[in-house]
C-alpha cells in the first residue's frame, strides 16, 4: 500500500462488504448453533471475527471511514453488553494504532512539504508511528535544539479518499448502529462530509492549535502543545508525554478516572468562552493524562469557531429542561428549529428528555454504562415514544458538531465510569442555563 486507497468504486466494495460480512458470519454462527456447538461460543466467534475486519478495514482505509470508526469508539460505552468487549477493542485500537503507512511514503510526503534536506531539520526522526489518525500519522522526532517533537504526516490520497467516503459512508449504517443505535445517523453523516475536508488542511489546524494554546495558557490543569511549524500535509508541535486517556479507562483508579473526566467536560463546556471556538473530536485517542495530572489535549483538525461563545438560547433550553418547565422546552425547541409546534406535546417531550438531563441536576453524577446503555434502548426500540420523536427532531447543520461532541463526551464520561460535578460546570461556563439555588 502506497497510499490510501482512492478508487470511489475499491472503497465502495471494501464499505460494503463490512456489514454483508457480518450477516455472512452471523448465519455461519447459526449453523454451527443447529450442529450442536454452544451459542454463546459461536456469537463470540462471529463477533471477534467481524470486530477484527472492521479494525482493519476501516483502519486501512482510513479518511472518512475511520473517522466514522473513531467517533463510534467514543461511544463504545453504550453497546451492548454482549458487543463490548470484541468491538470495544477494535474501536480502541483505531484511536492509537491503525496500520501505519509505509516508510518510504512517509519519507515522500516529508520531502514534498520540507524540502528534500527534510532530515536536516531534526536531529532524530523515529520511522515507527507512534499513533494513527484518520488522515494522518505520528512521528517521534527530536529538533536540534534537544525539542522533543510530534510529526504528524498526511497520508498520500487523503484527499480523494475523503471525496469517495463522502459518496459512500451511508453503507456503513448497520456497523455504525451497532455503536451508536440511537444516533441520528444520516444527519452525522451529513456533519462528517461538511467537516472532513477541513481537516486535510494542517496549516489551518494549526491556527486552531494555537488559538487553544493561547486560550489555556497559564492553566495547571491543561497541556496544548505548542507548534513549531506547519504545512498543508506536515504538522510538527511539542512531543507531551501523557497515558492516553483510553489506558486511563482500562486501569486507572476511580480518582483518576474521576479527574480525567471533570477535565474533559471542563475544556469542552470553557473552549467556547476561552478559545472562541469548540474542539470538536472527543474520542480517547485525542487526550492524555501527564504526571502531574494534566489533560493534554491533542488533534485540532475538528472544530468550529464560536467567537461569542455558547448562545443564549442553549442557555435558556437546558435550564428549562433542568427546571422541567415542559411549555418553556417546548417553546425552546421550536424557536430553535429543531422541531415543528404540534410534533409531540409539552409534557411528554419532557418525559421523554428528563433522563438525558438528570446528570445536570445533581452536585456530582456517576456516568454508568447501565444507565448509559438503558437510554440507548429506549431511543432505539422500533415505535417506542422516543423513536418517534428522534424522527421529529431535526438538527439544523450548524448544530451537528456540537451535537456529536455531546455525544462523544457522554460516550467517554461513561466508559470513564466519571462522577463529576456536572451542574457546578454548566453554570459556570453557560451562564443562565441553571436557575441559582434557593
Amino acid at each position: 500500500m502506497d497510499e490510501i486507497p482512492s478508487s470511489s468504486l475499491r472503497r465502495s466494495l471494501r464499505l460494503a462488504g463490512l456489514p454483508a460480512a457480518h450477516a455472512g458470519r452471523a448465519a455461519l454462527g447459526l449453523g454451527k448453533r443447529i450442529g450442536g456447538r454452544p451459542a454463546e461460543l459461536a456469537a463470540a466467534e462471529v463477533q471477534a471475527r467481524t470486530a477484527a475486519q472492521l479494525f482493519q478495514t476501516l483502519g486501512e482505509l482510513k479518511g472518512g471511514a475511520m473517522k466514522l470508526g473513531q467517533a463510534m469508539s467514543a461511544m463504545e460505552s453504550a453497546m451492548p453488553a454482549e458487543l463490548a468487549g470484541t468491538y470495544r477493542e477494535a474501536l480502541e485500537r483505531l484511536q492509537e494504532a491503525a496500520p501505519p503507512m509505509p516508510t518510504d511514503v512517509v519519507h515522500q510526503v516529508l520531502a514534498e512539504e520540507l524540502g528534500a534536506d527534510w532530515r536536516q531539520r531534526f536531529s532524530s526522526f523515529d520511522d515507527q508511528p507512534a499513533a494513527a489518525a484518520s488522515i494522518g500519522q505520528v512521528h517521534r522526532a527530536t529538533l536540534d535544539d534537544g525539542t522533543q517533537v510530534a510529526v504528524k504526516v498526511q497520508y498520500p490520497g487523503a484527499a480523494d479518499a475523503l471525496l469517495a467516503d463522502v459518496r459512500h459512508l451511508d453503507r456503513l449504517t448497520p456497523l455504525a448502529r451497532l455503536g451508536a443505535p440511537s444516533v441520528d445517523l444520516p444527519a452525522l453523516f451529513a456533519g462528517l462530509r461538511e467537516r472532513l475536508s477541513e481537516e486535510l488542511d494542517y496549516e489551518r489546524e494549526a491556527e486552531t492549535q494555537r488559538a487553544f494554546v493561547a486560550g489555556f495558557a497559564g492553566d495547571d490543569d491543561y497541556v496544548v502543545p505548542r507548534v513549531v511549524s506547519a504545512t498543508p500535509r506536515v504538522l510538527v508541535s511539542e512531543w507531551v508525554d501523557g497515558t492516553p486517556l483510553s489506558a486511563v479507562i482500562r486501569q486507572a483508579d476511580q480518582d483518576e478516572r474521576d479527574r480525567a473526566g471533570l477535565l474533559l467536560l471542563r475544556l469542552l463546556l470553557s473552549a467556547p468562552e476561552r478559545v472562541g471556538r469548540i474542539h470538536g473530536d472527543p474520542h480517547p485517542g485525542n487526550f492524555r493524562l501527564d504526571a502531574h495530572g494534566r489533560l493534554v489535549v491533542l488533534d485540532f483538525g475538528s472544530a468550529e469557531p464560536m467567537t461569542r461563545g455558547w448562545p443564549p438560547r442553549l442557555a435558556r433550553l437546558l435550564r428549562a429542561a433542568v427546571d422541567g418547565e415542559a411549555a418553556a422546552l417546548h417553546t425552546e425547541m421550536v424557536a430553535a428549529a429543531l422541531m415543528s409546534p404540534d410534533a409531540i406535546d409539552p409534557d411528554a417531550l419532557l418525559r421523554i428528555a428528563d433522563p438525558w438531563i438528570e446528570p445536570a441536576r445533581h452536585d456530582s453524577f456517576q456516568f454508568r454504562r447501565p444507565w448509559l446503555q438503558s437510554e440507548v434502548r429506549r431511543w432505539s426500540t422500533p415505535r417506542s415514544p422516543e423513536s418517534r420523536l428522534q424522527r421529529k427532531v431535526r438538527v439544523p447543520p450548524q448544530h451537528m458538531l456540537v451535537q456529536r461532541v455531546a455525544f462523544g463526551l457522554l460516550g467517554v464520561l461513561t466508559s470513564l465510569d466519571a462522577t463529576v460535578p456536572v451542574r457546578a460546570e454548566i453554570e459556570r461556563w453557560i451562564p443562565g442555563a441553571t436557575s441559582p439555588p434557593p
